[in-house]
């Protein structure tokens, strides 16, 4: 490493070395077996080895166990606004890049696959909605958030405003305050609304960043709602778990024969009602009120030929794993044993806790357990403006899968 270096020192285990050594960017309280210097809550610090190999500078959370979330692997790096905004300059380029012309809703920065640790932006036409979840990003907020916006405008993209929506209950594992509001942006005043409109495969939405889910809207599934319209004409669609509408809404467009969109949260129900009407598909979609599991059992087989089930995660850590299992297979297994032969079935998992080759065992012990066979149409993921990173399986977490079901 090279020296001096101005940020204190966090000597890794040889375990905690190793794994930061495959390209992990966190790095755990317990690998943590000395530091040198004088450390403050948010601030950078260096990681090494126990030789004093330079291994990265990350972000210090004193209250959490991800003690460091790396941000840089280069000891030549200096993190001041430029460091940013070049970051800032990467991640968007890279939006055009996958894109394409599809920029007015996406995600403009994923956390650690932008090299912004515990940073969430997302674009909604003219509003930008983000999330802090770690200590050290909070404290940089006013230096990013602007150059984001910078970054943007000076690309030709119309930003009015910047609301924040750090909410999250987790971040008392971080010792922050859940919050939201309007972001300030220098000089400049906040819209009077913070509710803006957005199209997404041709459908229009009404986005409330202050009240939405999240950040406001569901942006992840974005293509898989354009897969489900494609299969959907001529068909008889049951969307469970419709919050906004957005499957039901795509099925509609897509030239389904009737559409029923199901959700337990009449304020859910009411925002889909809203969408149906803004698109002109009202008369096209019927809306139910009703908890899925308790109405899946009731349905007469054969009524529907296309079911769409994406629920909220059943479980946000390990600890509730097994109980999510048995929450997918139960509706999975019913949904199968509802479709005629030759229907199809859209099934997602929106949990990190619940990995691929799980839900697929899932999969297929509920086929097994309906007497139904799967024929896989397509297996998708989260779309690409939510970047997955290979060394950092937690970037992964949205599944998708469609099926006819014989």
């Amino acid at each position: 490493m090279k020296s001096p270096r101005q940020y204190p020192i966090f000597t890794l285990t040889p375990k905690g070395a190793s794994w930061v050594r495959g390209g992990h960017p966190w790095v755990y309280a317990a690998e943590v077996a000395g530091v040198t210097g004088e450390v403050e809550n948010g601030c950078l610090a260096d990681v090494t080895d126990s030789r004093g190999a330079y291994l990265g500078t990350g972000l210090v959370s004193l209250e959490s166990k991800l003690r460091v979330r790396i941000v840089s692997r280069s000891a030549n790096d200096t993190f001041g606004p430029d460091f940013w905004e070049r970051r800032a300059r990467y991640a968007w380029e890279y939006r055009k890049s996958v894109m394409g012309r599809d920029l007015g809703s996406c995600r403009v920065i994923f956390g650690e696959s932008d090299g912004f640790p515990g940073l969430t932006v997302d674009r909604f036409e003219n509003l930008l909605s983000f999330q802090t979840a770690c200590f050290g990003m909070e404290r940089l907020r006013d230096t990013v958030l602007p150059l984001i916006v910078k970054v943007l405008r000076e690309d030709g993209q119309r930003i009015d405003g910047v609301y924040e929506r750090s909410d999250l209950s987790s971040r008392a594992l971080e010792g922050l305050d859940e919050h939201k509001g309007w972001f300030t942006l220098p000089g400049e005043t906040p819209p009077e609304s913070a509710v803006t409109q957005i199209c997404e495969n041709g459908i229009k939405y009404e986005v409330d960043v202050a009240n939405g889910q999240k950040t406001g809207f569901f942006l992840d599934q974005k293509y898989n709602r354009l897969a489900v319209a494609k299969i959907a004409r001529g068909r008889r669609v049951l969307d469970c778990f419709t919050h906004t509408g957005s499957f039901a809404l795509n099925a509609a467009l897509g030239g389904a024969r009737s559409v029923t969109a199901v959700d337990v949260s009449e304020t859910a129900l009411a925002c889909a009602r809203r969408n149906a009407a803004l698109n002109g598909l009202e008369d096209k979609i019927s809306f139910l009120r009703a908890d899925v599991f308790d109405l899946l059992p009731t349905l007469r087989p054969r009524d529907y030929d296309l079911i769409i089930l994406d629920p909220p995660a059943f479980t946000k850590s390990r600890r509730t794993a097994a109980s999510a299992y048995r929450g997918y297979l139960e509706i999975n297994y019913r949904a199968m044993g509802l479709l005629p032969r030759g229907g199809y079935l859209a099934t997602a998992s929106c949990s990190h806790f619940m990995p691929c080759p799980d839900f697929e065992r899932m999969l297929r012990r509920a086929a097994r357990d309906a007497e139904r066979e799967l024929k896989e149409v397509e297996v998708k993921k989260q779309s690409p403006d939510h970047p997955i990173l290979w060394n950092v399986p937690e970037t992964e977490y949205l599944k998708f899968y469609i099926f006819q079901v014989t």
